[in-house]
């Protein structure tokens, strides 16, 4: 085996800039795919964990809210969810699998804004949360491919009615001023009245409730923040709102979201929804601490809730955010149409240049197989150095490919991923991707040989005589 490897190296080297060329065509496609592949990784990574850090890996929800719930979300409230809190934290397989688990509170309403000169109202889609859980949440990092978040300190502990909105709805609410948001335009005065005529309840006493002022517990501890009233239906139908000061931006990374969104304290959007009645939550989010064992999780966390008969439901993020499994093909989808070119330019390269070297060593064919060389020694021959120049090309493409992932990697590159508001560093996950480098690698060497075989075939079976005379 030594002395065929050999001979095929030798044979390699007979026409240096032809096999040059072949293995250069082989080098760059091994380029193309583990530049793009590491960038692809990076991203797939880079978006999961922007989504786990907002939403969580697995969210329990009542049945029937994942299909109807954005519609009316009062009416898919979890019952006595601290208790289903309880039960999923301490049962035994799942809880050295969470990281957080933390209650949500969903709803939808009408956002005022009555303080300034022109009156603003607008829908608004809003989100309870518990503050220094979405703290905690916001530091799962665990690709090292997303942001890392400092505790957000403008929720207030002390005052409960401080929130948080989307840069798109206090453009449109005219809160640019107030909150000092730099190239936010402010509404026309016509516009705004065109607003607040939209959504302005039909119900003249409902009109009355939103533009009253809704008293706070402690209203020394939110100086000069803006407010708005949020009007809302309870769970009973009645209409109730509260107040909100306003104590900065949470951009969001769509603008239809972007233009709706509102974040509040758990407390306040419960006080919203259900007054003074029971209040419930909305869903029950958890996140791990490694994303390999979502499915075990889950697999397990369904059990649980059946075993106790919760009508209950589990869902993952990439169930509740469909805009990432489209990523994920359509990326899977470039990285498979870029393999296949390369893989089809390495095929025509290894062909064009075997077919040459059985054309120039017919007589050469033919002296062995005179010798008593079998048909498989030729083919084998052949063969041989098609893989050869495969893996010649191929390592060279790895070692470019490293080469530019470091230089990328040290660059200081910024970028921002989809769905997004906040620019990350810029990285090729190559390093670490055994699956990438061994598959591209192996890939490529494969269709090089697989190459070799159609001018090898040619080479086997030319009669030994044709072979000798030929000039």
């Amino acid at each position: 085996m030594s002395l065929l490897l050999k001979i095929a190296f030798r044979n390699i080297l007979r026409n240096r800039r032809r096999s040059a060329m072949t293995g250069s065509a082989i080098a760059v496609g091994a380029l193309a795919m583990l530049v793009f592949g590491a960038f692809t990784t990076y991203l797939f990574a880079s978006f999961q964990t922007n989504l786990v850090q907002r939403i969580g890996h697995l969210t329990v929800f009542q049945k029937g809210f994942f299909l109807f719930g954005s519609g009316n979300p009062t009416a898919y409230g979890i019952d006595r969810y601290q208790d289903v809190m309880d039960l999923i934290a301490g049962d035994p397989v799942l809880k050295p699998l969470i990281n957080v688990v933390t209650p949500t509170q969903s709803v939808v309403g009408i956002a005022g804004n009555f303080e300034g000169e022109n009156d603003a109202a607008k829908t608004f889609i809003g989100v309870g949360v518990v503050p220094a859980d979405r703290d905690r949440m916001r530091q799962w990092n665990e690709f090292g491919a997303g942001r890392v978040w400092p505790a957000d300190t403008r929720f207030d502990a002390v005052d409960p009615s401080v929130g948080l909105i989307g840069g798109g709805i206090a453009r449109i609410l005219g809160l640019c001023a107030p909150l000092k948001i730099a190239n936010c335009p402010s509404p026309p005065a016509s516009a705004t009245r065109a607003l607040v005529a939209a959504n302005a309840p039909a119900d003249p006493e409902i009109g009355d409730l939103v533009r009253r002022d809704v008293a706070v517990d402690n209203p020394g501890a939110v100086g000069t923040m803006p407010r708005l009233d949020l009007l809302s239906a309870t769970a009973n139908g009645a209409p109730n709102v509260v107040s909100l000061r306003v104590a900065g931006l949470d951009p969001q990374g769509i603008k239809e979201l972007d233009d709706n969104y509102v974040a509040m304290q758990l407390g306040l959007a419960q006080q919203l929804v259900y007054g003074r009645g029971e209040h419930k939550a909305t869903g029950i989010v958890i996140q791990l601490k490694r994303s390999e064992d979502l499915r075990p999780a889950r697999a397990r966390l369904t059990a649980l809730l059946q075993q106790h008969k919760l009508d209950l439901e589990v869902h993952d993020f990439a169930e509740l955010t469909p805009f990432y499994t489209q990523v994920l093909g359509l990326f899977g989808s470039i990285f498979l149409f870029i393999a296949v070119i390369m893989g089809v330019i390495v095929l025509f390269a290894v062909v064009n240049t075997m077919t040459m070297n059985v054309m120039e060593r017919t007589n050469e064919i033919g002296t062995v197989r005179a010798m008593g060389v079998r048909r498989r020694g030729i083919r084998r021959q052949f063969v041989v150095e098609g893989a050869m120049l495969g893996m010649i090309g191929a390592t060279l493409g790895l070692v470019l490919a490293v080469i530019v992932a470091a230089v990328v990697n040290h660059a200081g590159l910024t970028w921002n991923p989809p769905a997004s508001v906040n620019f990350i560093p810029l990285r090729l996950e190559l390093f670490g991707r055994p699956a990438l480098i061994i598959g591209t690698w192996l890939g490529l060497v494969l269709v090089a040989t697989i190459a070799a075989l159609i001018p090898a075939n040619r080479a086997a079976k030319l009669p030994v005589v044709d072979a000798l005379r030929h000039v």
